[in-house]
Parts: C-alpha cells; sequence; structure tokens
C-alpha cells in the first residue's frame, strides 16, 4: 500500500513537471497553414498522422506537446491542402495516351502533318496515333479530310483522335481495316462522307469501329504507362482519380497492380455498361478496398459540343439541320438504369447537350422519386435548359462537371448554341445551388491533368492569358472556397467517399498536398503557374519537387 502511494507520488509529480509521456505518431508537420476543408472550413498549423491515417490536428503546441515522431516537418509556412481529387477523367485513357503524338495546341492541319512526319521517322510502329486536334483552334473551322494522310501514308493505319475523344481523323488504310465505306451507318454515329467518299472524320459511336482495331504499337507495356501516369498525376497533387469508364481486363489489371503495391493511386473506377461487367461486378456487389472503389456505371446519352454531336432540343445555331446525336437508345439507358438500382449501383451518365440532359433527368426521376441519397450523377451537364435545372434539386442528382470545359469552349460555344442558349450553359453556380455542393474533374485527357487549371477556371473563368477581361460568364462562378471543396471533399462525397478522403480530419486517410502559395489569396493570375512542392498518399511522400 505504501508503495504503490509513492509511485503515484513521483507519477503526479513527473506530470506537474512536464514530463507527460507522448504518444508516438508515424509523421507530426507544424507550423504551416493548414486548410482542413472540414465542414467549418478551419484552417490549423499543425497535425499527426499514424498508420497512414490523420490522428490530430491543432496549433502547434497542441501537436508537439501531445506527440512525438522520429518524421517530424518543419512546414517553413507553407501551405497544406487535403489531396486533390478528379472527379471525372480518363486515367486508363491518359495512360495510353502516353504512347500517341501530342496534338494538343496545334494550329493548323498542316502542322499535324509535319508533326506526324518527323514522329513517324524515329517511331516506325505499325499505327499512327495522336490526340488533342481541335478544329476550332484552326484559321479554317472546318473538319480535315484525310487526303494528306493517304499521300503521307499509304500503308500505314493513321488514326487522329480529336481532343474531346468523340471524334477522329483516319486515312484510308485505316478505312479498310475497319472495313469502312461511304455505305456504313451506325446507330448513335457519323461516317463523313464527301462527293460519294468518306472523308476519314467518323463521329461518336462510328469511332469504336476503328478503336476496336488498333493494336499498341509501343514497345512500352500497359503497366509502365499506368505507372508513369500515376507519377504524373501525383506531380500535380492529385491522389484520387475517378476514371468515367472501365472495362473488365482494365479493372483487373489496376487491381493487380495496386495489390503488388506498385500502383498506389486511389481509383473509383466507373464500368462501361457491358454484359460481362454487369454479370461480374454488379450482380455481384460493391467492391471495394483503401484503393479501388467499384461501385457505378458510366453510361453516354450524347456526344461533344466541339463535334456538333451533343444531342440539342433545337438545331445549332451554326449548323441548322443538325440537333446533334444520341449515342445510346433510351430503353437501353432506362434498362441499365433499373439493374443499377437493384443493385445499388451509382449511374453516372455524360450528358452534354440540354435535350441529352432533359432526358436523363426524367430517367432517373424514374427511379429516384424524391429526395434520396443514391447520389446519381450526370457527367458534364453542360447545357441545361432552365425548364429543367430544378431536377437536379428535387430528385438530388448530382451534377459533376469540369470547370476548364467552359473556358476551352467559350471562344466558339456561343456560335453553336446562339445568345439565348449560351446563358445556361457552363452554368456551375445555378447547379451548384440545387444541392448545395458540386464535384469538379478535369476530363483529362481532354483538359490538362493539372487540378489547379480546374481551381482557376472554376472561379475566375478566364484562360491562362487572362482572357475575357471581365471573365466569361462570371455570374456562374464559383467561389475561391466552393472551387476548393470541388475537387477535395465534394468530389469524395460524389464518390461516396466522404468519410474517409476529401479533408483534412482525424481517422481520413492522410493525402495531402504541400504548396508553397496560398490559394485562397494569391493574385488569381498567378494559380496556372504554381508548383505542387510534395503530395503524401496515407502520409507517406509520393512526389517532391526538386
Amino acid at each position: 500500500m505504501k508503495t504503490s502511494f509513492i509511485i503515484l507520488l513521483l507519477l503526479s509529480m513527473i506530470s506537474n513537471l512536464g514530463f507527460t509521456q507522448k504518444d508516438h505518431v508515424d509523421l507530426i508537420c507544424y507550423n504551416g497553414t493548414v486548410y482542413t476543408v472540414d465542414n467549418n472550413f478551419s484552417i490549423t498549423e499543425s497535425f499527426a498522422v499514424k498508420n497512414g491515417k490523420f490522428v490530430e490536428t491543432g496549433t502547434n503546441k497542441d501537436i508537439l506537446s501531445k506527440y512525438d515522431s522520429e518524421n517530424i516537418i518543419d512546414l517553413k509556412n507553407k501551405y497544406v491542402y487535403p489531396g486533390f481529387i478528379d472527379a471525372h477523367c480518363h486515367f486508363y485513357g491518359y495512360a495510353k495516351s502516353l504512347q500517341w503524338i501530342n496534338l494538343k495546341g496545334t494550329g493548323s492541319f498542316d502542322e499535324i502533318i509535319n508533326l506526324l512526319t518527323e514522329y513517324h521517322q524515329t517511331h516506325p510502329y505499325s499505327w499512327v496515333l495522336g490526340r488533342g486536334w481541335d478544329q476550332n483552334d484552326w484559321e479554317i473551322k472546318t473538319f480535315p479530310v484525310n487526303d494528306k494522310l493517304n499521300k503521307l501514308f499509304p500503308k500505314t493505319p493513321v488514326v487522329l483522335t480529336r481532343i474531346d475523344g468523340h471524334a477522329v481523323l483516319v486515312n484510308e488504310a485505316a478505312l479498310k481495316i475497319a472495313g469502312i465505306t461511304n455505305q456504313t451507318q451506325i446507330k448513335g454515329g457519323e461516317v463523313i462522307v464527301k462527293d460519294n467518299k468518306p472523308t476519314g472524320i467518323l463521329i461518336d459511336n462510328a469511332t469504336d469501329l476503328i478503336q476496336l482495331k488498333i493494336t499498341i504499337p509501343s514497345e512500352m507495356k500497359m503497366d509502365e504507362l499506368l505507372l508513369q501516369a500515376q507519377k504524373n498525376c501525383f506531380a500535380v497533387g492529385l491522389t484520387t482519380v475517378s476514371d468515367a469508364g472501365l472495362n473488365g481486363l482494365e479493372i483487373e489489371q489496376i487491381d493487380a497492380l495496386q495489390k503488388a503495391g506498385k500502383l498506389t493511386m486511389r481509383i473509383y473506377a466507373m464500368l462501361s455498361p457491358t454484359p460481362e461487367n454487369i454479370k461480374h461486378f454488379v450482380e455481384t456487389g460493391l467492391y471495394k478496398n483503401n484503393f479501388l472503389d467499384i461501385r457505378s456505371i458510366k453510361l453516354y446519352a450524347d456526344g461533344a459540343l466541339g463535334s456538333r454531336g451533343a444531342k440539342l432540343i433545337e438545331p445549332y445555331s451554326d449548323d441548322p439541320g443538325n440537333s446533334g446525336l444520341l449515342l445510346t437508345p433510351k430503353e437501353t439507358i432506362d434498362s441499365i438504369c433499373n439493374i443499377a438500382y437493384q443493385n445499388n449501383y451509382q449511374v453516372n451518365t455524360h450528358a452534354i447537350g440540354d435535350s441529352a440532359v432533359r432526358e436523363i433527368l426524367d430517367i432517373y426521376a424514374k427511379y429516384l422519386k424524391g429526395k434520396n441519397d443514391l447520389r446519381w450523377r450526370i457527367e458534364h451537364s453542360q447545357i441545361v435548359s432552365p425548364d429543367d435545372i430544378n431536377k437536379y434539386g428535387k430528385y438530388n442528382i448530382i451534377p459533376s462537371v469540369q470547370t476548364t470545359h467552359a473556358t476551352s469552349d467559350m471562344y466558339w460555344a456561343d456560335e453553336r448554341l446562339g445568345p439565348e442558349r449560351i446563358k445556361t450553359a457552363y452554368a456551375y453556380k445555378d447547379l451548384l445551388t440545387q444541392n448545395g455542393w458540386i464535384p469538379n474533374g478535369s476530363d483529362f485527357p481532354v483538359e490538362d491533368i493539372n487540378p489547379l487549371l480546374g481551381f482557376y477556371a472554376a472561379f475566375i473563368r478566364k484562360d491562362i492569358k487572362g482572357y475575357p477581361e471581365n471573365g466569361f460568364q462570371i455570374e456562374n462562378a464559383l467561389t475561391r472556397k466552393q472551387a476548393l471543396k470541388a475537387m477535395t471533399i465534394w468530389a469524395a462525397k460524389a464518390d461516396f467517399e466522404e468519410n474517409e478522403k476529401g479533408s483534412i480530419e482525424p481517422g481520413k486517410f492522410a493525402d495531402f498536398v504541400i504548396m508553397n502559395e496560398d490559394l485562397m489569396n494569391i493574385k488569381p493570375g498567378k494559380i496556372p503557374e504554381i508548383k505542387i512542392q510534395a503530395t503524401y498518399l496515407n502520409g507517406e511522400k509520393v512526389f517532391e519537387d526538386k
């Protein structure tokens, strides 16, 4: 009894002298400005990490007095944000495109011809593949024809994918391989014909005729391309990507790389609606671990605005005989929505034109029937009729947007839509008010993989050169706080993952980004130039700018 009393007394004295035992953690970061992006959008100085998760956030004094670690980082007044999340991209497609010729920013078709000539001299592959051209950037804004490609590559097939992925230009050799003639017709797609001969332009579903024939021309293995894509994403602060449309073999490859510990990028996989995917994944239940989450189906309602494939209620202002294309029959979409609903799967449907958006809203409403938490999404939601926008809030349908689409399309979108329809296009603020939150992605490789460009476009509504002076339809800009939430906590919520990522809070994965700049206060024009200093996943450094 006497011995116990003495021990308690000594422990009390040690405690009073400040020698209390500290909790050991794997990582402490202190002396920074930490944007937690919690419910109160709290800003703090320090945090502790253990077993790959945040343990506690607080002041420097709070954390340093309570925890110790062999790995303590003095942030030196740098800024910390939750790991960035791309709510809609094509990670696997981006990896595949790393072996292709980059045609983004080309100013003419002749410039493309020069690039192809130079590339093929050093890369004599069996196929010539490129992506990124946009006729809207050229002086002659009409679709090109394949005459020059035929002369340059009489025997080698060439496939050049438009920037949005909804149109391709192919040469005669590729047309022959795919069996495409001036008589070829396909539902939801078009083979452009001139003078009774295919021009080489294939729109929407017609592109599938050639894509299925392409063989990988590079010695690089797909595993290596995926790891390079991951490296590029970590370098811009991305720690989670939502891949909008994957087949079973692609998912199996991703899963195997993740289980081997090589691919650590967190991936929210949207399934392509193949019979195999539905049987293997949907009907067997949800699949989830710390790196891969499968619980959604990706559908396509229409095409893209740039290639005039987006389905509009009224014809295009600059093409009166054309109102766009529906890529998937309404009955098919309805049937897959029913399967998803019965199996507790999320439905995420590409819909750009106001007619396509209306159709999907109404099909969704049939199953959602009012307020719910199923989080069915309409990907892009670019042009929405004023008569339909309230349906997002009425049925808790999530508009999943890409803010850089607005600043990429603004140079020509009014020509497609006219002065009235353009007013309710890219209406991100109006869409945000429907449910009180909105996820933002990039759609890369359609746009750049850098999420800071989406953050910038969301609140300033200008291109990186500062055009237009007053912003494009600035009345629909988001605030900086909303823009940051859209690529962190709201993007996580769109994937049903807000309880494990998207903010710096105890119990969540320790995914975070360190930067020298304060996104909440820096001059807007400086944002596109910002570089990420370091990216952490599970509290471990996966990228550092050296």
